[in-house]
């Protein structure tokens, strides 16, 4: 098996237990949690923020010590936090405890990608890393179309799915161990200079991270109070937005041929118009579900963007070129899904959707490139 297989079959693994599973099941099963543990739309938006300030700290960890310590043990280390996490949702009695779950197993994500940048640079040679990247990066959809059907098959029984995805989780710790380089850490150490492509990138996904937790965190309350679906409907919504996160796997040949910033604008549309359809004022149910679908989609391919603009921005330090894009989409999440909660709670779904749905929008100002002039150019 090649290099860029073998680890781009392990990595997709890795990015859909954490990222899929440990991170963005929460929001599907929050109706069900929500209802055995009465959080309210203001406590869960506040678990969805703590999760997201979690992977902030340790996507930064990750970097530092994937730079030194190599792919292998960071990325084995991240799907043993996943585990513990969700075992701990699985177990967990009150709101309090789940909280601290959430926050764990919100951890593994940040633990998870800066290793596999770092094993795609060191391993996979360099006409097929972007390719790889993105690949990898698509593990997203997967997980959480996994769990959509999960969610079906379970019947609203969150704590065992939840129980079940922290076995997952073991296994993935095991085949990371074996299947990634032992060590290729580079021990550049430090935070990379703020150039002015670095800062157009953090204002970027920053804003795209805060739009998204319209759906991460409260796609499955918000389908639950425009349709009256329950954990059905909801598990239906979260396989459409996995389905359509599957085209982030061709992110970088997009790339390759359009450049990021027409990529990257035309996606924040396509999200701005997902967002709308899931949780807008028309609730026609099969414009719901293809509204999952272009959700889906954007959102991978704007992560797997934001990737390829972070490493070519940090040349050489593939891991601290991919944490400061993904930190900074984290950044918005912390804040937006807290935000987005206390909106939907005092205005209702129409404006807190329209508000999060502009953000996307607005994100689109910040260019990869600038040309002499101040305006906007391609990067291929």
């Amino acid at each position: 098996m090649s290099s860029a297989l073998r680890i781009g079959a392990t990595g997709f693994g890795l990015i859909a237990v954490c990222y899929g599973f440990a991170r963005f099941a929460f929001g599907l099963f929050l109706p069900q949690i929500d209802g055995a543990l009465a959080l309210g739309p203001a406590v869960s938006g506040v678990i969805s923020g703590g999760a997201f300030a979690g992977y902030c700290v340790a996507i930064v960890a990750s970097a530092a010590l994937t730079e030194r310590v190599g792919a292998r043990a960071v990325a084995s280390g991240a799907a043993l936090v996943a585990a513990v996490g969700m075992a701990g949702i699985a177990l967990a009695p009150t709101a309090g405890v789940l909280a601290v779950a959430v926050i764990v197993a919100g951890l593994s994500t940040g633990l998870a990608s800066p290793p596999m940048a770092a094993a795609v640079a060191v391993a996979v040679r360099r006409a097929r890393q972007d390719l790889t990247n993105t690949v990898i990066n698509a593990g997203t959809s997967a997980g959480v179309a996994l769990s959509g059907p999960v969610a079906l098959a379970m019947a609203g029984q969150w704590r065992l799915a939840f129980a079940g995805f922290a076995g997952v989780a073991l296994i993935l710790a095991v085949v990371a161990l074996r299947a990634l380089p032992p060590a290729g850490g580079t021990a550049a150490g430090g935070l990379p200079k703020l150039t002015g492509q670095l800062r157009r990138l953090i204002g970027a996904s920053i804003l795209m991270g805060m739009a998204s937790t319209a759906l991460w965190s409260f796609g499955g309350a918000l389908v639950a109070q425009r349709l009256g679906w329950g954990p059905g409907g909801a598990g239906m919504l979260w396989s459409c937005i996995g389905a359509g996160g599957v085209a982030g796997a061709v992110a970088g040949g997009l790339v390759a041929r359009f450049g990021l910033d027409a990529v990257h604008r035309a996606f924040l549309g396509l999200m701005a118009a997902g967002i709308v359809a899931v949780g807008g004022v028309v609730t026609a149910p099969a414009l719901v579900l293809a509204g999952g679908a272009a959700f889906g989609a954007a959102y991978v391919m704007l992560t797997g963007v934001y990737l390829v603009w972070g490493v070519r921005a940090v040349p050489g330090r593939p891991a601290t070129g991919l944490m400061v894009g993904f930190l900074t989409i984290a950044v918005g999440q912390t804040a937006g899904a807290p935000v987005f909660g206390v909106v939907l709670g005092r205005f209702g779904a129409g404006p807190a959707v329209l508000v999060f749905a502009g953000l996307a929008l607005v994100a689109g100002l910040f260019a990869a490139r600038r040309g002499p002039a101040g305006k906007a150019a391609m990067a291929g």
